[in-house]
């Protein structure tokens, strides 16, 4: 069991807060947030101090973080303070839902992983990802460092997600597919190919129908 300081004070941070006291072993002891973004002193009823000040009152050598920051910027906030919070000696927890379901998958550090999702044989998750509930990681799959899988996403076998890449709301990845780095998968998108660095896909939004719901036959 670790001592924990959990890293936000939004939905994120309070989600954070709840499985891990309602789900795990982790005692989470203080929250922390950037100096300029402290505003209360308490949150959940327990201490928000500021960042910079966090080493001194709570040191690495007895408490360890949780920064489950969203994929703003393409993850690049979460990643800063990842890895700003390791410079400066902190071990970051992972936290793996009881009702996920994975068979010896490797997991790196800082890792967030809701309920229902299926992570079958061979894979393995990096540091500092974010797998929001309900996917399916298919077998041999290597989700890369820094990445956020949202709800209900299917990745097929075989598959290399590459670091900071964001997966958006019921997309599909084909089997034996490259997603490059920093690539942006929008909802109910569907890869078949190989993508390359820094690569935007975002499916057409569905269109208005021109017949209003209370003209609808049958309804």
């Amino acid at each position: 069991m670790a001592k924990v300081v959990v890293f936000g004070v939004g939905q994120i941070a309070e989600l954070a807060h709840f499985y891990l006291t309602n789900d795990s072993d982790h005692e989470v002891v203080a929250f922390t947030v950037d100096n300029e973004f402290l505003e209360n002193d308490s949150f959940h009823n327990l201490p928000v101090v500021d960042y910079e000040g966090l080493i001194e009152k709570y040191p690495p050598a007895e408490y360890e973080m949780f920064i489950p920051i969203s994929y703003k910027k393409v993850n690049k906030l979460r990643v800063e303070k990842f890895e700003d919070a390791k410079s400066k000696g902190y071990r970051c927890i992972s936290y793996i839902s009881s009702k996920a379901t994975y068979y010896n998958t490797l997991v790196g550090e800082n890792c967030f992983i809701f309920e229902n999702n299926i992570i079958q044989p061979f894979t393995s998750i990096g540091d500092n990802c974010i797998l929001w509930s309900g996917n399916h990681i298919g077998h041999h799959t290597a989700i890369k460092d820094h990445c956020f899988i949202a709800s209900h996403v299917v990745i097929s076998g075989n598959v290399t997600i590459g670091e900071s890449s964001f997966l958006g709301v019921n997309c599909t990845i084909s089997d034996n597919i490259n997603i490059g780095k920093s690539n942006v998968i929008g909802s109910s998108a569907v890869i078949f190919k190989n993508t390359d660095d820094n690569s935007v896909y975002s499916p057409a939004e569905t269109e208005k129908s021109k017949v209003p719901s209370n003209r609808l036959r049958g309804f």
